[in-house]
């Protein structure tokens, strides 16, 4: 049974100042180093293990890899002031048909960190005026700020990155 809190019942609170947009841009910018520091030198068996048939920690990996459009769809509707973000599938799809367990996981990693990259280089070419635009996020109903859409992108990160810690430390 996990540790890690289910994210769709997480609750979040924006109210910290949009000038943390340089801390939210650090730990986003380290998100794949952290995910390779803790799946790289695991065994295969490890990484591809689904426990009670749910995601394997690789599968979590490429699930972070999977969702780089989405967040870098939700920057360009703060620039074009959408009235909506960009809806999710929150059924995750993509991940359950990509079969990511049957990639290499140097591919995967290697994928993740370019894909992440564009979007930090797309996001550091912003206006700084963007940061404090509110756009309503479609599942949460609330105004989110770029800033808070950027936190809301390192939570997810860090929540699947305590799945893949508890999966590959309870495999032994």
């Amino acid at each position: 049974m996990s540790q890690v809190p289910i994210w769709f019942e997480r609750k979040f609170e924006f109210s910290f100042p949009a000038e943390l947009h340089p801390n939210l841009l650090a730990r986003l910018r380290g998100t794949p180093a952290r995910v390779e520091e803790v799946l790289r030198g695991r065994s295969r068996e490890i990484l591809v293990k689904k426990p009670q048939e749910k995601w394997s920690a690789q599968e979590h990996a490429g699930h972070l890899l999977d969702l780089e459009p989405l967040w870098l769809a939700r920057v360009d509707d703060y620039v074009a002031a959408s009235a909506q973000l960009t809806v999710a599938d929150l059924k995750n799809r993509k991940t359950d048909e990509a079969d990511h367990n049957a990639r290499p996981l140097e591919q995967l990693l290697a994928e993740f960190r370019t894909a992440r990259a564009r979007l930090l280089k797309h996001v550091e070419e912003l206006d700084a005026s963007l940061f404090t635009r509110a756009i309503p996020h479609p599942r949460l109903k609330t105004p989110m700020r770029l800033v808070d859409h950027l936190y809301f992108v390192a939570e997810h990160d860090d929540h699947h990155l305590a799945r893949i810690w508890e999966l590959v430390n309870t495999a032994r």
